[in-house]
Formats: C-alpha cells, structure tokens, sequence
C-alpha cells in the first residue's frame, strides 16, 4: 500500500519527480506558516495584546532551542535516504530505529529543560513585566509538546527520505485543522488565553506525532517501525550526528545572528520601521518556505543517488534543485514585492507608512531571494554527498560572523535600515560562491568514494 507513496529518485526522469517530491513539501510548510499565524490572531482577536505579546514575541526563542533538533532530523534524512539508494536494508531498519529513539531522548531532554528554564531565560530576554508572566505560561504547555514536534520532525524525514511527502502533509493539515478548532474552543469558549493557545498546539502536535508513528509502524517495507526494536545504534548515531549536528548548529547561529540584526534595527528607536519590517519579513517567510522545498528535494535526491553510487544523477539532481529553488525565489519574491502593500493590508490595515517600510526591506531580501535560494541549496548538494561540516563553517563565517562585520563597520558609517537590508543579499552571494567552491573541489573525491563503497557493501557507513 505505502509503494503508490515512493519515488523511484535513482531511476528515469528528474525534473517531473523532483518536483512532485518538492510541491507537497512546499504546502506543508506553507500550511505550518499559516496554522502559526492562525495562533496568533485568535489570541490577538480575542485574549488581549498582552496575550498576543506573550505569544507573538516567543518565536524566536522557540526557533533557538528547536532548531538543533530540526537540523538533526536532516541527518536522518540523508543517512535512511543513502542506505534506501545503496540496497542496505538492513542499515535502513536500524536507521528507523535509532532515529526514532533519538527524537523522543531529544524531545523529552527539551521538555525538561524548556520547562525548568523557561521563566529564567525570559528574565535574561529582558522579557517585559507586564508579559512574562503569561508568556512563562504559554512556554512551559509548549514545551510539553516537544517530545511530539521531534518525533513528527524525524518521522517525516524517515518517509521524504523514500520520496513521501504526501503523507506528513495530510497529517499536517489534520493536526492544524485541530488546532485552529481548538484554539477557538480553548481562547472564545473557555476563555483561557495563552493556556488554551498552548494547549491547542500541543495536542496538535501529539495527533501529529502519532500518525507519523502509526504509519511507520503499519509500513510492509525497509522503513517498519517496530517499537518492541526501539534503540540506539552507536554507529547510525554518530552517522546522524555528523551531517546533522552542523545542520542544527547552522540553524542556531543563524537564529543568533537575525536577532542581532533586529536588534540594530530596534536602535532606531521607530515603531513604524519595526512593524514594516515585521510585516516584511513575515511575507517573506512564505516564499523562503516555498523555495527552500527544494534545498530539502537536493538532500534528499541527491542522498539516495549517492548512496546508489549514480554520480551522473547527482549532477543533474543538483542542477534542477538549484534552478528550482532560484527560479521559484524569483517569481514568488517579486510576485510578493509587487503585491506588497496589498500583503501589508494584512498585517497592518490603513497604515501606509508601515507598508512603505515593508516594501523597502522588500526590495532588498525578499526580490534577491533567488541568491537565497542558490546558497540554501548548494548547502543541501553538500549534505546529500556526506560534506556538512563544511556548509556549516561557510555558512557561519558568511551568513553569521560577516553579516555581524557589516552592523560592526559599513552600518554605523551608512546609518540607515537600507543599510541593514543590503547586508542579506551581500553575504548569500558570498556564502554561496564559497558553497560552489567548496562543491568543485570535493566532488571528485566524495564521487570516487560512493563508487568504492558499493563495491564493499558490507562495510557502508557515513561519510
């Protein structure tokens, strides 16, 4: 029954397969965007604006903490998705395995530590007084439903790494549908405010988490989950942990740095600039979730070519997803510039001026997507043939430390938000120039090596 869900990445065309893998990941990162924003209208509509503070200002510490783990679930990705191209099925079923048994380790790890710190690293946030403490409410229920967001994280890595995205997408709108339900139950009915939006997001995630297992488990293939077998194996751990881990520091950093950048743009002491900017980057957010399908279609495409030993293959997987990536960057980037102060209206109605600031950053990051989408992808071409360690470092010294550089010395000389914008585009170019780079000079090498691990298939293992 699972088979109608596989894509057969190592055999016939690309171009149609890449992007029925892509477009069904595309929804489902849209669809979360919009379940997230859903959140924050209920209980802006009806809990308050200290609610909605409480909710709202969260985001990014949230990103901070799951991150790691996210970038982790790209480790489980590409190791099942090179095992399934290489024929070792054996390797796949004690992947699954350990996967699973690493996500919920994790998840409960984060719970715990969410729901002991959560009120401390608010107070180091400075987090306002008039909000913290129902933003410590909201935290701590959220951090109940982390065992379940890493599991559904690693659970839907584990089926896109056979080609299945349709299946985490049905699940995801399931979840969502309950949540937005639930939210309206929770904050309108029963007037619990923050509780209720907490509380709805984590039984979302529970429903889920549990479908993603249940398919698993009832799956007749490689990738049947048996939880009788849960466990850790060293060597699929250390597999995970060494494309993964520098997947999740990348996505860390990153967090670190945008805060660093928001807060050079807080120094202009000008609530319009922020909110515009706001809006800016919240639009932004559904074309970037658009185009980066296509950074997780090159991992994965690319994971299994290379597992199969089909160099060829990788070359023209690389292609496509980078001409993908960039050419849906350019067409919904400027689409959404054009119709930005339409988009605008919805964040922030009758208010021109915040429009007007939107579309200045706009026309800096969100129109020059298409650099965005090169970078980003080029990183996934390296983490499909094994190499993260080396995206990591380039995408920190790039997106990260000179990205700080430029609010160190060209920003305080060119005073101005235009100024901070320009910086994005600047250090994608650079970062992804290197990304090429780097590509060129390990391809032979990492080439040669995926021929000669088939011809030892009893000894497969990372890269």
């Amino acid at each position: 029954m699972h088979k109608q869900y596989q894509i057969d990445m190592c055999n016939g065309s690309l171009w149609d397969k890449i992007l029925i893998f892509a477009l069904p990941l595309m929804a489902s990162s849209i669809l979360q965007l919009l379940f997230n924003a859903a959140d924050v209208v209920v209980v802006g509509r009806f809990a308050g604006k200290e609610a909605l503070a409480a909710v709202g200002s969260n985001t990014a510490l949230i990103n901070l903490m799951v991150n790691l783990f996210v970038g982790l679930s790209v480790g489980t990705n590409v190791v099942v998705a090179r095992d399934l191209g290489a024929g070792d099925q054996d390797s796949v079923r004690r992947s699954v395995h350990t996967s699973i048994t690493l996500a919920a380790i994790s998840g409960t790890a984060l719970m715990i530590f969410g729901v002991v710190m959560v009120r401390q690293i608010l107070t180091w946030m400075s987090s306002p007084t008039d909000v913290i403490d129902l933003a410590t409410v909201y935290l701590r229920i959220y951090f109940f439903g982390m065992p379940a967001l890493i599991v559904y994280n690693f659970g839907a890595a584990i089926l896109r790494s056979e080609g299945d995205t349709k299946r985490p997408l049905y699940y995801l709108t399931a979840a969502g549908v309950v949540n937005v339900c639930l939210n309206l139950f929770f904050v309108i009915v029963l007037g619990m405010d923050v509780a209720g939006v907490g509380l709805a997001t984590v039984i979302s995630q529970y429903i889920s988490s549990g479908l993603v297992l249940r398919c698993l488990m009832k799956d007749d293939g490689p990738l049947h989950l048996d939880l009788r077998k849960l466990g850790l194996d060293r060597q699929v751990v250390m597999r995970i942990l060494q494309v993964g881990l520098p997947a999740g520091l990348q996505g860390v950093v990153f967090s670190m740095s945008n805060v660093i950048i928001q807060s050079a743009l807080n120094s202009f002491d000008d609530a319009v600039l922020v909110a515009g900017s706001s809006a800016g980057n919240n639009i932004e957010g559904f074309v970037y979730a658009a185009m980066n399908s296509f950074f997780q279609s090159a991992i994965t495409f690319i994971g299994q070519n290379y597992g199969a030993g089909k160099t060829k293959r990788v070359d023209r997987c690389a292609v496509l997803c980078v001409g993908y990536a960039m050419l849906t960057a350019a067409i919904l980037g400027n689409l959404a510039y054009h119709f930005g102060e339409q988009l605008v209206s919805i964040y922030a109605p009758g208010e021109p001026e915040v429009a007007k600031w939107a579309l200045v950053r706009m026309s800096f990051i969100c129109r020059m997507y298409p650099i965005c989408g090169f970078m980003d992808t080029m990183a996934g071409v390296l983490r499909g043939i094994g190499y993260s360690v080396g995206p990591m470092v380039v995408s920190i010294m790039g997106g990260c430390v000179l990205r700080l550089a430029w609010v160190a010395t060209v920003f305080p000389v060119y005073h101005a938000p235009a100024s901070l914008f320009c910086s994005y585009p600047v250090t994608w170019s650079a970062t992804g120039l290197v990304h090429l780079c780097v590509f060129l000079f390990v391809r032979r090498r990492a080439y040669a090596r995926a021929v000669e691990r088939l011809s030892q298939p009893e000894a497969v293992s990372g890269s």
